[in-house]
């Protein structure tokens, strides 16, 4: 053996930022141009065009008996896209779902999956052929109406673009997510658009506003109600980026007494109905949703969802404008029109901008099958003229065919035929030399000069084009428009009802009476009702109670933590009264080194007065403390070492103010200042001990203790003075837990 030659690396030094750029770069602009975004021409991606060559390449036309959708999957892959079967069955599929395209190209066998978000069942158990509007798609690809280029491996050829009998990218709708970019095309009524694609062709320069006649907005092949103003969706339109309110359909079906109960029979397009009726128990679940008592979903072919509502009284108008903003019985549909321009360049286009570039499209798909036709015309006129040339003279071609030993030549010179006639000649059955035949090839000639005649006319006129493109338009509208029954509108309009600016979640609760019940280590449970206190409340072991409140669902529930922070729950979402209720921190965001110092029902307009240990407080507006997260609002600065002790409810003219060594101090209230936040002022000062308690109370009406008695203005004159002294120890009798009444 010889010595062999050693391997040399081709390795090349490259900056690490070019070398990434320039591939990412490559890697991005595979996604965008070969993935993510539809031609503006035909409205598809390379997946979905593929797919439907595929099917005619395997002649599963709409008539034709259905084939495995593995045997589709595999062809697909094996000659046109070798990325998977998986993604190939899954673009199949949505092409088959009547609730995922509004004019489905794939006519369906077998289980391809649910509006409830159901998969569908593996390729090997379905089946599939093309629709009759698939295969307008593919009208004219073998008379040369779009240029063809190498499949993969170069083993074959593919479409570049599908000649498009009709304007699949609006009619469908595209989605999609590249590098960079994304599309969101809702789907449209195709009859719409034919009445607007004809304006488009009598007028090439008519105004977007006389466009919106036609096309109104989306049609969504799930129905719903688009409640957006003309206005808006105009907008969108026009700028080819906005968006689409669309809410589910719904009726108010009456019951026996003056029941009711509401049907939901249409969804919006692509929520999946399993989730949002699992979305609607959950907010039962959660309190959020009063007027509503159960919801079930009694659908069978069509959809039909059920909502209960708790009574009668329950206006159903108020009972779905909650459900339409807490579920997805109302979603927006994005508008991004972001698509290859030409096959080649992403572009943002307007609605009409689309519309053009389909038309761009056909008109150019109409010039090249007319090139073709004429040429196909021309080479049987050719033939037929050469036929003709030796039916007068038959007795003469059959002597030269039997005595010349190359009789092709010999006829060429005897009836000045060329050799492609001279050929198809020698190639004439007997059969054809009789007179019938004769008749009918100059039929044939007649029809076929006609013919061309009519088409070099067509080529050489823009009028007669216009017509030309008209003409398909009408066709496509008589077959597939709003008169059919797959092309009649199914998405309406409508103005959202007037309580939908002003709403607010809380004007759907019902207001009912409760009672809550807070134990000593924070315990929250609500009961029906107003109950009094009773012995019959269990808590759990080692606790008791601590708050009672008597309210309505309707009330806020307010606390004030020793943190000084505030925090508010809504009445109506408390936990019910069965077993011990849950604990107070699963709702609020209280530390664990914090206690509640008070709890009441929230009152608008009401002033609070604040203290801590340290002696120092400040009244403050109660509205202004209304937390609206689960954090809370600081709204007391307490120091290190020093919490908030009282939270008292402000009337009369003085401030109580007891100490943990049994010293009361009285002075006017008008001495204690109004703060939104802060640490206070010194209410009472100490030399040793803390603030036990602090009230506002009348002064002509005394003063209550903890057991209640109440000390009139006789007995507490000596413990009047002003705000930071040290007070005096309280008189005979006074409760000695250290607190107010």
């Amino acid at each position: 053996m010889g010595k062999e030659t050693p391997f040399k690396d081709d390795i090349r030094p490259e900056p690490l930022d070019k070398a990434l750029s320039e591939r990412y770069l490559a890697y991005a602009l595979s996604t965008i141009t070969s993935r993510a975004l539809p031609d503006a021409r035909d409205g598809l991606k390379p997946v979905h065009r593929r797919i439907l060559y595929g099917m005619r390449s395997l002649g599963l036309d709409p008539n034709a008996p259905f084939k495995k959708s593995a045997k589709i999957v595999g062809d697909v892959m094996g000659n046109f896209h070798p990325h998977g079967d998986q993604a190939i069955y899954d673009a199949l599929v949505r092409l088959a779902q009547d609730f995922s395209s509004r004019y489905p190209l794939v006519d369906g066998q077998g289980n391809f999956g649910n509006v409830d978000g159901d998969n569908p069942a593996a390729y090997r158990y379905t089946e599939a052929r093309m629709t009759e509007i698939a295969r307008l798609l593919l009208a004219g690809i073998d008379e040369d109406a779009v240029d063809f280029k190498p499949n993969y491996d170069g083993q074959s050829q593919e479409p570049v673009v599908l000649p498009a009998g009709f304007p699949n990218l609006l009619a469908n709708g595209a989605t999609g997510i590249a590098v960079g970019m994304a599309t969101s095309i809702p789907p449209h009524n195709l009859g719409e658009l034919c009445q607007a694609l004809i304006v488009l062709i009598e007028n090439p320069k008519v105004q977007d506003r006389t466009l919106f006649k036609f096309v109104k907005g989306p049609d969504f092949p799930t129905g719903g109600v688009i409640v957006d103003d003309a206005a808006t969706i105009q907008e969108a339109y026009r700028t080819g980026r906005g968006s689409f309110r669309v809410r589910a359909q719904w009726q108010k079906e009456e019951g026996a007494r003056g029941t009711y109960q509401i049907v939901v029979h249409e969804i919006p397009y692509q929520v999946q109905k399993a989730k949002l009726i699992e979305r609607i128990a959950q907010l039962l679940d959660e309190k959020k949703l009063a007027f509503l008592d159960s919801v079930s979903d009694e659908s069978t072919e069509d959809v039909r969802i059920v909502l209960t509502p708790k009574s009668r009284a329950v206006d159903p108008e108020l009972l779905m404008e909650q459900l339409f903003r807490h579920s997805d019985l109302e979603v927006r549909i994005p508008l991004n029109l972001n698509v290859l321009d030409k096959g080649l360049t992403p572009k943002v286009m307007s609605l009409r901008e689309a519309l053009v570039a389909f038309l761009d499209h056909r008109g150019e798909v109409l010039e090249r099958r007319t090139k073709h036709r004429l040429a196909r015309i021309a080479e049987r006129l050719e033939l037929l003229e050469g036929y003709l040339a030796v039916y007068v003279n038959i007795d003469k071609v059959i002597k030269i065919i039997r005595t010349e030993d190359e009789p092709k030549p010999k006829l060429m010179s005897a009836f000045k035929i060329n050799d492609r006639q001279a050929e198809a000649i020698l190639n004439m059955r007997l059969r054809a030399l009789r007179r019938l035949e004769e008749v009918q090839i100059k039929e044939e000639h007649a029809a076929l000069t006609k013919e061309q005649k009519d088409l070099k006319k067509l080529m050489g006129s823009e009028k007669l084009q216009s017509e030309k493109l008209i003409e398909e338009m009408k066709e496509v509208d008589a077959k597939f428009g709003l008169k059919t029954a797959l092309g009649r509108r199914r998405t309406d309009f409508s103005s959202p009802p007037d309580i939908a600016e002003d709403f607010s979640p809380e004007a759907l609760i019902e207001k009912e009476p409760i009672t809550v019940i807070c134990s000593q280590k924070l315990w929250l449970r609500s009961m029906k009702g107003h109950q009094e206190e009773s012995d019959s409340i269990k808590y759990r072991e080692g606790d008791r109670g601590r708050f009672w409140i008597h309210a309505e669902t309707t009330d806020k529930l307010m606390m004030f933590a020793t943190d000084g922070r505030f925090f508010t729950l809504d009445c109506s979402k408390l936990p019910g009264g069965r077993g011990n209720g849950e604990a107070i921190r699963s709702f609020i965001d209280l530390p664990p080194e914090a206690d509640i110092v008070a709890m009441f029902v929230h009152k608008e307009g009401r002033k609070l007065l604040l203290a801590a240990h340290s002696g120092h407080g400040f009244v403050t507006n109660e509205d202004e403390a209304v937390a609206m997260t689960r954090s809370g609002k600081k709204v007391m600065n307490v120091p290190t070492g020093i919490e908030a002790q009282a939270c008292a409810f402000v009337s009369g003219d003085s401030v109580a103010v007891l100490g943990e060594n049994r010293k009361l101090l009285i002075f006017p209230l008008s001495e204690a200042p109004e703060l939104a936040r802060g640490r206070g002022v010194i209410l009472q000062r100490y030399k040793d001990g803390r603030l036990s308690d602090a009230r506002a109370f009348n002064w002509n009406e005394g003063l209550k203790d903890a057991n209640g008695r109440t000390f009139m203005p006789g007995e507490l004159k000596d413990y009047r003075g002003a705000r930071a002294q040290a007070g005096r120890i309280v008189p005979r009798g006074f409760s000695k837990s250290h607190k107010f009444g």
